[in-house]
């Protein structure tokens, strides 16, 4: 059976910065098949930069493009789960799917369609990731131009148009796992933490809110890429923050002292344990090192006493996968491999202690 494809939900209003965000993961994707549904192609605003080889006026919307650097490009066809058939038919499906949402509709029935019986058993949703844009909701506005946001509400005959901006702002947090507060940069360092901290006490236990400028977060953390790729994490942590910043696109070069450590002081490290003699108990303790921790995401494979699949483990926020994809080939060792990623100074001995410990009895 073919593993399960990771989706991540990127959600937000217009001009939160979600297609800034977008093309800084293709860019830094490292040649890795991301699919990516959008709405329509003209919500890219593309300017040919990611989307090489792609003369997107000559795209009709049900067309899956494929681009040059690794990358699929879809449109949301008349429905979203035929849209995700073809992706999954494909001779090379994709490593990871992303699905840009508008923030209008909440992404919950989007989320119910993944449990489709034609689609649970090839895609698992790694997450859903809000963006949000901090100068705007820090002004109580929610959104940068918030008349663009209601032509858009009005030119969509799918949904409610009475809700107020604030109502539709509180369901994006909530059915959030991962809040991203970009245009952290123009808030100055005080309101920016202020900010993140009412958006964490406003979402639901265990989601990390993360500050960005311009979208540019480390797609190890935003997506569960690297999952196959765990032996050279250690390495690759270290370099993260060298090449940042080498092609974004920044209109204002001189910026980039002041967002700097917004988002190169991030993390990773790999837990090594033994085979798992009690899997049902271990999802509990990845929760509770989770969030005794802070702990942005943590990924890998585990190995069950008696069973001779491999068990995949992802966990975002509050949401953690578990299923099995293969079993071990003949020269693997029967480990089970944990990668961590969170922001720099995590505490390795005590989440390495902690995750091999025995459960903590339910309070």
């Amino acid at each position: 059976m073919p593993a399960k494809i990771p989706a991540t939900v990127i959600t937000g209003f217009l001009g939160a910065g979600k297609t800034t965000l977008i093309r800084h993961l293709l860019t830094h994707a490292g040649g890795r098949r991301i699919a990516l549904i959008i709405n329509e192609f003209g919500d890219l605003g593309v300017d040919g930069g990611i989307l090489k080889g792609c003369g997107i006026e000559s795209c009709s919307d049900d067309d899956v493009v494929e681009l040059s650097n690794g990358c699929i490009c879809c449109t949301v066809a008349e429905d979203f789960v035929p849209t995700l058939q073809s992706l999954l038919a494909r001779d090379t499906p994709p490593e990871h799917i992303v699905i840009e949402t508008s923030g209008l509709a909440l992404p919950q029935p989007l989320v119910r369609a993944f449990g489709w019986p034609e689609i649970r058993t090839r895609v698992t949703v790694d997450g859903v990731v809000t963006v949000v844009d901090g100068p705007a909701v820090a002004a109580g506005r929610f959104a940068a131009d918030t008349q663009a946001v209601d032509r858009q509400r009005a030119a969509d005959d799918n949904i409610d148009h009475e809700t107020p901006l604030s109502e539709l702002f509180e369901d994006q947090i909530a059915c959030a796992d991962m809040i991203l507060v970009n245009k952290s940069d123009l808030l100055g360092e005080g309101a920016a933490q202020a900010l993140a901290d009412r958006l964490a006490a406003e979402a639901r236990p265990g989601v990390r809110v993360l500050r960005a400028a311009h979208g540019a977060i480390d797609p190890a953390i935003l997506l569960g890429l690297g999952i196959g790729a765990e032996d050279d994490l250690e390495a690759r942590a270290e370099v993260h923050h060298h090449h940042h910043h080498d092609d974004d696109d920044h209109e204002d070069g001189g910026l980039d002292h002041h967002h700097h450590h917004d988002h190169d002081d991030f993390e990773s490290f790999v837990v090594e344990l033994p085979e798992l003699t009690d899997p049902a108990a271990f999802p509990a303790r990845v929760s509770q090192v989770i969030a005794q921790h802070d702990i942005l995401r943590l990924k890998g494979f585990a190995a069950v006493q008696g069973k001779p699949m491999r068990q995949v483990i992802q966990a975002v926020g509050p949401r953690i996968d578990i299923h099995f994809d293969r079993p071990f080939g003949a020269d693997e060792p029967r480990v089970t491999r944990l990668v961590v990623i969170g922001e720099a100074g995590l505490d390795r001995d005590a989440i390495a202690t902690a995750l091999a410990a025995a459960p903590a009895p339910a309070a």
